[in-house]
């Protein structure tokens, strides 16, 4: 059973500004910079996209009124640009900017993976190789039930695990890296039964 009111499209929000109900920050340090700006070609048709310009260790965008404990988040990412990294993210069991599960697919390094932030150090759970063309719309999304985590590119699983670091109710949202310059669309969550 899908909870509603989380899906997102940004299509009524101002450009330049950050969406409204959503909180922006990062782990770590750094300058993110999160608005929306307007984008003739976002998967939703809108016009308009969530884009994150600026630095920082793990910039990170969370849509408040969110608290799930078991079912799904997933958005619509572009890699654009960055020369550190170009990853785009989801968070989920968010419960502040220090702990929370992040999975994030990196253009260039052509992977996906999945992270616990504890006390604001991230943790590595797993590494799996994926095509993540740069400059390109993916879709990612993770399913989480209890302990089990699923984590899909593009409508290929890629990561199954096990984990219990983080437990309970906790917001969703996206999540980028260092220089990434990353556009999000298409935002949508919800809850399910365990």
């Amino acid at each position: 059973m899908s909870a509603s009111g989380l899906a997102a499209s940004f299509a009524t929000e101002t450009v330049g500004a950050v969406p409204a109900g959503w909180t922006c920050g990062v782990t770590g340090r750094g300058q993110p910079h999160w608005a929306v700006v307007a984008d003739p070609h976002a998967p939703s048709g809108s016009g308009k996209v969530l884009q994150q310009d600026g630095a920082g260790t793990f910039p990170w965008c969370v849509k408040g009124g969110t608290s799930i404990a078991n079912g799904f988040v997933e958005v619509k990412f572009k890699p654009m640009r960055g020369r550190e990294d170009q990853a785009g993210g989801v968070v989920w069991r968010w419960k502040d900017g220090d702990h929370y599960y992040v999975a994030r697919a990196n253009a260039l390094e052509n992977n996906v993976s999945l992270y616990y932030t504890e006390s604001g150090s991230r943790k590595t759970i797993k590494y799996v190789d994926a095509p993540v063309a740069s400059g390109a719309w993916h879709m990612l999304r993770v399913d989480f039930s209890e302990t089990r985590i699923a984590v899909s590119l593009d409508g290929k699983r890629y990561i199954e695990v096990d984990d219990s670091h983080i437990t309970g109710a906790g917001a969703v949202g996206v999540w980028t890296k260092a220089d990434s310059v990353t556009a999000f669309d298409e935002f949508n969550a919800g809850a399910t039964a365990p």
